[in-house]
């Protein structure tokens, strides 16, 4: 285990290292400050709200760099959990007794987290303003939920976990509700319903697992389990197997996805985007800890499980892809939808690895490779939905001949496609996939790897069929109208893009095309240990 710069672990009275808490902190600073200043501020000045919380989430980032240089840092620590009664002050540790701890793993996942919500917020700033959304409470929801995403990486006992996973959840909720179509509200209370169900369930598996170790602290749930009586050892591992199921929700990985397409359509399409990298973010960066740190003694069986589950997640979500009618309202929604659900079967594959693999290997960087490759990408699909169709009703065939109207926005679209899809010039998804893959064989998970390699081939349909749509010769209005649903045109395709999204989407593409040209950074990031 790395060294750790504990904070004072001797004292009753806790010292709190606030340069490791900084970014969540900030974050939740800057959503108190939101809606304080939404009471005070004229209605013609509401625009400033979106600039505050941008500014609030570019902070947070800023305040990662002091945590990247040097040993991890650990606080809100208990003295003597890992060593025992008689142990030095010293052997606190981040396994053993510390409930902060900001090391290369959480730093690569509240990277993801701040940067998603970011990127996010900048695509919200029209769709606030156009669709007439409270400002005040839209931004204040955003950056509580970037809150708990940022602190879930960082937790390292289970009731912080819970704790953070329901605070970057519960304001998501209420993101998706906004929209008063009645379809918002819908999609909200299907998220809500199912989200809360799989919270009880995860409530369950930590009773259950508090029961049988003694211990909420991820190390010492480990150490418990492995000691555990025989007779608790059912218990244990229904617990285990229950903790996971919340996490799993959070992923969307099967049968725990059915929430997604319609949550998504119903949602803003910046929310949308934001859930489906920020909140997978989250889930992913937990059923990473409790796994590998908590449950340890179980690998072989929840590696298994994990392989099973990704395999199946990846297989739902492209075939749920490929069944989408191109030419229906909601197309394009639904099919990223969709593909969010494939994804999430590839994210899955380093964590069933890490299972297998022996000791001192850790394939967890690959998934983290992966999962910051993914988030620039599918935020910048998102991000060009929004611009071209500007409402939630966009089909996929509405992006027909968008290269003759729009160059740029129709080039950025294809190159965040073929990254999606693996194919160059998106040399960047392509050493995305090549590491998650390489995870899997070294694993020995040979057969993962050939179900992933047949998955990837049958995503390069739909990817490519809707990149060719944008090269192909525009129909007319009434040939190229979706059913139900105006022209593009009427929906201010043809107008002049908002600048804060030109340059949102002009700086998604430029991280993608720089990591692209820079793919040593992929491998440099799933090569190295995160813990």
């Amino acid at each position: 285990m790395t060294s750790l710069a504990v904070a004072n672990p001797g004292s009753l009275i806790q010292s709190v290292d606030w340069v490791a808490i900084a970014p969540p902190l900030i974050a939740a600073v800057a959503a108190l400050a939101v809606l304080l200043t939404d009471l005070f501020l004229p209605e013609r000045h509401r625009k400033w709200l979106g600039r505050l919380a941008a500014a609030g989430l570019a902070l947070a980032l800023i305040a990662l760099l002091p945590l990247t240089g040097g040993s991890p840092r650990a606080t809100f620590c208990v003295q003597n959990v890992a060593g025992g009664s008689d142990a030095p002050a010293t052997s606190v540790s981040a396994a053993g007794g510390c409930s902060y701890v900001a090391d290369h793993f959480a730093l690569v996942f509240q990277l993801l987290a701040l940067g998603g919500a970011l990127i996010a917020a900048l695509l919200s700033a029209h769709t606030v303003e156009e669709e007439k959304l409270p400002g005040g409470e839209y931004w204040f929801l955003l950056l509580s939920s970037a809150t708990g995403a940022a602190l879930l990486p960082a937790s390292r006992d289970l009731a912080t976990m819970v704790i953070a996973l329901e605070v970057a959840s519960l304001p998501a909720f209420a993101l998706v509700a906004l929209r008063r179509d009645g379809r918002g509200a819908e999609a909200a209370l299907k998220f809500f319903v199912s989200s809360v169900t799989a919270t009880a369930v995860m409530l369950l598996g930590v009773g259950f697992v508090y029961a049988a170790s003694g211990s909420l602290h991820l190390g010492a749930v480990a150490q418990g389990l492995e000691h555990a009586p025989g007779q608790l050892k059912p218990l244990a591992e229904a617990g285990a197997v229950l903790t996971l199921v919340g996490f799993a929700f959070k992923v969307a990985a099967v049968p725990f996805h059915f929430w997604v397409p319609d949550t998504y359509i119903g949602a803003p399409l910046p929310v949308a985007g934001y859930l489906s990298v920020v909140g997978k973010a989250a889930g992913l960066s937990g059923l990473a800890l409790a796994t590998t740190i908590a449950f340890r003694p179980y690998a072989h069986t929840w590696g298994l499980a994990l392989a099973v589950l990704a395999a199946v997640t990846m297989t739902v979500g492209n075939v749920g892809a490929l069944r989408q009618r191109f030419d229906t309202r909601y197309s394009a929604v639904r099919l990223l939808a969709w593909s969010s659900v494939g994804q999430a079967g590839y994210l899955l594959v380093p964590l069933a690895a890490a299972g297998y693999a022996p000791t001192g290997v850790d394939p967890l960087g690959a998934t983290a490779a992966y999962a910051l490759i993914y988030g620039v990408v599918n935020l910048g699909a998102f991000g060009v939905v929004a611009a071209v169709g500007r409402r939630a009703g966009t089909s996929v065939d509405d992006f027909r001949g968008l290269f003759a109207r729009r160059r740029w926005t129709a080039l950025a679209l294809a190159f965040f496609l073929l990254c999606l899809a693996g194919l160059p010039p998106g040399v960047i998804g392509l050493f995305g996939k090549v590491v998650v893959f390489r995870a899997a064989v070294d694993a020995g998970l040979g057969w993962l790897a050939v179900v992933m390699a047949a998955n990837v081939v049958v995503a390069l349909y739909y990817y490519l069929l809707w990149t060719t749509r944008l090269f192909a010769p525009a129909p007319g209005a009434e040939e190229g109208a979706a059913p139900g649903a105006a022209p593009v045109g009427e929906a201010g395709a043809e107008g002049r893009l908002p600048a804060t999204l030109t340059a949102t989407l002009g700086l998604t593409a430029s991280v993608a095309v720089v990591l692209s040209f820079a793919p040593q950074l992929v491998l440099q990031v799933a090569g190295g240990s995160l813990f």
